[in-house]
């Protein structure tokens, strides 16, 4: 089918806000090459559960393309237009499922040696795109707080190691505190900033009694029925011998409604996230520090929040792991020393990934391992590759670090 016979009725099932955002669009959608198409189209159709950040990119992106003339709108697509495609793929739903036919595309595009030439072209249409319509940059300074959980034993690990070269390391924390303070802070946030997705907090067991409805919550512990439908479907796949590709699809294609994620608190944006952080990210679905780490990068790359807390706590060994995905549901067995070193990573990860979004200089970072004396600040009040011996606690740290300079 070619783009320019679009018509309505082509995209009956998709959801009512992406209907509306084609049916305005419509005139420049049958203008665009296949091979482009089908990839703005992966969007629009999940449009009615994006996050707010996401919605405006798309937004954004239909305004710069609606904004070029004729002439400027082939030069654009020129490169996507030349991508030579199979019978198969040009004959293929990519209406009605553009995901499943972009890993089509992706897999043609390598067999065929063009996934350079359409990678360059990628590459250049977004720069161009940025450059004409940018992201509107925050006025207010990100936070994001990274603690390992007190159940998670102390060893000889070196702690912090990454991030101390980039803040000031604090070696006499109070051991007293807890994470209250910080989820205090984060609840104070959200009061003064309010913003639907703007502040999140992220638990590797069980959540935490915040304050107010502002804050997008999500618990390992609390996706244990989720993780369990998942795992029963992966090891469907498995026993049918479909290979990973299938294993991706069918996963990929998973709706929250066939995990159980309805109800009377039904929010579709948080539930489609809490599904494809664990359909997508790999691990998500049996160690709690791989999902808490996979969920904070996904939660900064997609909704940007202006506060993130995230906590890890022990993740369970890989031969529990193993057992859980043959589907003995036993009591875990953890694995400390493990879990200490992927939260410590973590954390750097998490750190790193705050970095990409904009008004990275102006914001401020705190790695802790609760009730113990060690922490990292990270802030522009806060100085670069120095350790502070003076006795504090967490609410001195949090004050210095959001100090004016």
């Amino acid at each position: 089918m070619s783009t320019t016979t679009l018509n309505l009725e082509k995209f009956h099932g998709y959801p009512p806000e992406a209907q509306a955002l084609i049916a305005q669009n419509l005139a420049l959608l049958q203008r665009l090459p296949l091979t482009f198409l089908s990839l703005l189209l992966r969007e629009v159709i999940a449009y009615d559960w994006k996050f707010p950040a996401e919605r405006d990119e798309i937004d954004r992106q239909l305004r710069y393309l609606s904004g070029l003339n004729s002439d400027e709108l082939t030069n654009a697509m020129r490169s996507f237009a030349r991508v030579e495609l199979s019978p198969q793929l040009q004959q293929a739903d990519w209406v009605g499922n553009p995901a499943r036919f972009s890993e089509q595309l992706s897999a043609h595009l390598w067999a065929t040696h063009q996934i350079d030439d359409f990678r360059n072209a990628a590459e250049t249409y977004i720069a161009a795109f940025n450059a004409a319509v940018p992201e509107k940059a925050s006025t207010l300074p990100r936070l994001g707080i990274a603690v390992i959980g007190r159940e998670i034993t102390e060893t000889t690990y070196p702690l912090f190691r990454k991030l101390r070269a980039h803040g000031t390391y604090f070696t006499n924390v109070d051991i007293g505190g807890d994470s209250t303070v910080l989820l205090n802070t984060v609840a104070d946030r959200a009061q003064s900033y309010p913003a639907p997705y703007a502040h999140w907090c992220i638990f590797g067991a069980d959540g935490a009694n915040l304050q107010g409805t502002r804050i997008a919550s999500l618990a390992y512990a609390s996706l244990d029925s989720v993780r369990g439908d998942l795992i029963r479907k992966m090891q469907q796949v498995s026993g049918a011998h479909l290979g990973p590709e299938a294993m991706r699809t069918r996963l990929a294609e998973t709706d929250p409604a066939d995990v159980g994620l309805k109800g009377p608190d039904y929010d579709p944006v948080l539930s489609h996230f809490s599904v494809s952080v664990l359909t997508e990210g790999s691990g998500t679905q049996i160690y709690s520090t791989t999902f808490v780490q996979w969920t904070a990068r996904e939660t900064l790359r997609r909704a940007r929040p202006l506060t993130l807390f995230a906590k890890f706590t022990p993740r369970q060994t890989e031969e529990s792991a193993n057992q859980e995905l043959q589907g003995v549901r036993g009591k875990p067995a953890f694995d400390f020393t493990g879990s200490l070193v992927d939260a410590d990573m973590g954390a750097y990860y998490t750190w790193i990934d705050m970095q990409r979004l904009s008004g990275a200089e102006n914001s401020a970072f705190l790695a802790w391992f609760e009730g113990h004396n060690e922490a990292v600040a990270i802030s522009p009040s806060m100085a670069a590759n120095t350790e502070c011996p003076d006795k504090v606690d967490l609410t001195e740290v949090l004050r210095r670090m959001q100090a004016k300079t």
